[in-house]
């Protein structure tokens, strides 16, 4: 399978980090979403990041040029039809997700490759609701995509021998990292990390320490980059609640139940950093604790 031009739909946090580190690896990226405001910003955000590459020495100024050169951007779903690859990269909701598929489908070619950067959500499930189930997989990027070396690849039952085989060389030319993971409940990262993020939930819930000390236990402690509270606001409580409801529903063990303290930061819409608040008050520096 021959793949060179790639394309992202979601402009978000990790739509353009998945559009930075493939243009940067020379393939030609076409970036969509649903606002024009958003694609602005992922452009901008990209050049920004790929100047901080070239401070760092990573890169060099061609090289941060000519990735920005691959980059463009639409509004149309349907354009995407022309390209080898395409990479979902959405709201973390299956109802999302499906819908964009099925309006994409008809645009496609016969050889095109659909993929999901989903963290939870059925690999199997999702490839059922297109017509190409065999070319169909998971493909999940951690965040900040440039800085994160792992991409975790998920087949679904149907997926071909091919496609696990071409995705597999794309993670290679990316210079990054596969883990293959089966298609259960938030995969191997998530399946590891949200019931222990949701677990520092709990610890706070019940009293046993402030956000700063629990965070505090944990780097000092365990020696974490970030602290699991820290950590949570990172990624969006929103997003880890989704994913402990995944794991829940999925697995049908009361382990996995998610904290009332957790759903309760997401109907206040404290989702952390994106909202400017979760468990640490980010209109303020430092951030201070919010509990």
């Amino acid at each position: 399978m021959d793949i060179n031009q790639v394309g992202v739909i979601g402009a978000g946090q990790m739509g353009n980090g998945i559009a930075h580190v493939f243009a940067l690896a020379g393939y030609d990226v076409l970036l969509n979403d649903i606002d024009r405001t958003s694609l602005d910003a992922a452009v901008k955000k990209i050049e920004g990041n790929l100047g901080r590459q070239v401070g760092r020495g990573k890169i060099s100024e061609a090289e941060a040029k000519g990735a920005m050169n691959r980059i463009g951007t639409t509004l149309t779903l349907s354009d995407l039809g022309k390209t080898d690859l395409v990479i979902e990269a959405a709201t973390e909701r299956e109802t999302i997700k499906t819908a964009i598929f099925e309006d994409l489908i008809p645009h496609l070619g016969p050889q095109t490759i659909l993929t999901s950067n989903t963290s939870s959500i059925s690999i199997t499930r999702l490839a059922s609701r297109t017509d190409r189930p065999e070319k169909f997989m998971g493909f999940h990027f951690m965040n900040p995509v440039p800085v994160m070396q792992l991409v975790e690849l998920i087949r679904g039952i149907a997926t071909d021998d091919e496609t696990y085989t071409a995705m597999k060389n794309v993670v290679d030319r990316l210079g990054k990292t596969s883990a293959t993971a089966e298609d259960f409940p938030a995969f191997i990262v998530n399946r590891i990390l949200m019931p222990m993020i949701n677990e520092a939930v709990y610890t706070l819930y019940e009293g046993v320490g402030s956000v700063s000390s629990i965070d505090s236990a944990m780097k000092l402690g365990t020696n974490h980059p970030m602290g699991p509270l820290e950590l949570a606001d990172f990624i969006g409580l929103d997003t880890c609640l989704a994913i402990m409801n995944v794991l829940h529903d999925g697995l049908a063990d009361t382990k996995y139940r998610p904290c009332p303290l957790l759903t309760k930061y997401v109907e206040a819409g404290w989702l952390g950093r994106k909202s400017q608040r979760g468990f640490y008050d980010y209109r303020q520096d430092p951030p201070v604790p919010t509990r």
